[in-house]
């Protein structure tokens, strides 16, 4: 059975994602900061009948995530699908909000720690086996901010930097991967995730997941509702 690694896994959209790829046969492994957050979402993933476990591990501690990876790998094997979302729905301690003219370099730290460096130690520990078998998926997401600064507000400016930074990664990831039989996306969401219609309820956005999966065509994908 196929597994996918959920990082940054909570009750909105990470759910919504586990939730498509389970129905799909997946294994789903959840990692975010929180274990209690994860069993109870674990639970609800097995209700459903999807072979679920959760793992806590914070990204911007990345020893906690290298540990928490190889936990991962004792429990389901080679993990196929890589999801890296750390987005924040609760005060994240050391990280703030600043503006172009008080960005610094101590308020820019924090959130490279969050988005590229969590990123990228997440990929470490799957894209390996990933390479040495010739299949595999990693898909990251940022705001929209990441892709065009000017869509966000000006004290989103240390966000967009590091989302910026993950999102140049992944596409120079992308370019070398091609043809390896592994594929990596960047995923920047324009959208308040459950706030408007259908197009942003985390279901619908789950299935864009999904499509990218099975589709695997390009290096970047735009879910744009604004």
């Amino acid at each position: 059975m196929p597994t996918i690694a959920i990082v940054g896994a909570g009750s909105g959209l990470g759910q919504s994602i586990a939730k498509t790829f389970g129905s799909n046969g997946f294994s789903v492994a959840l990692v975010s900061r929180t274990q209690s957050k994860l069993d109870a979402l674990a639970a609800e993933l097995g209700q459903a009948g999807i072979d679920a476990a959760g793992f806590a591990a914070d990204v911007m501690d990345r020893p906690s995530l290298v540990d928490a990876s190889a936990r991962i790998k004792q429990r389901f094997g080679t993990v196929d699908v890589l999801e890296y979302s750390p987005a924040p729905h609760t005060p994240v301690p050391g990280i703030t909000m600043a503006s172009p003219l008080d960005v610094t370099v101590e308020n820019i730290q924090p959130q490279l720690d969050y988005y590229l460096y969590g990123g990228i130690t997440a990929a470490q520990q799957v894209l390996p086996d990933m390479l040495e078998r010739g299949s595999g998926t990693l898909l990251f997401t940022t705001g929209a901010a990441s892709l065009n600064p000017t869509q966000a507000a000006p004290e989103f400016a240390n966000i967009a930097i590091a989302g910026a930074a993950l999102r140049s990664w992944v596409l120079k990831l992308h370019q070398v991967t091609d043809g390896t039989g592994v594929y990596a996306a960047h995923v920047p969401l324009s959208v308040w995730i459950g706030t408007g219609g259908p197009e942003t309820q985390p279901d619908t956005i789950a299935q864009h997941y999904w499509d990218l999966y099975t589709k695997r065509d390009g290096a970047e994908h735009h879910y744009n509702t604004f």
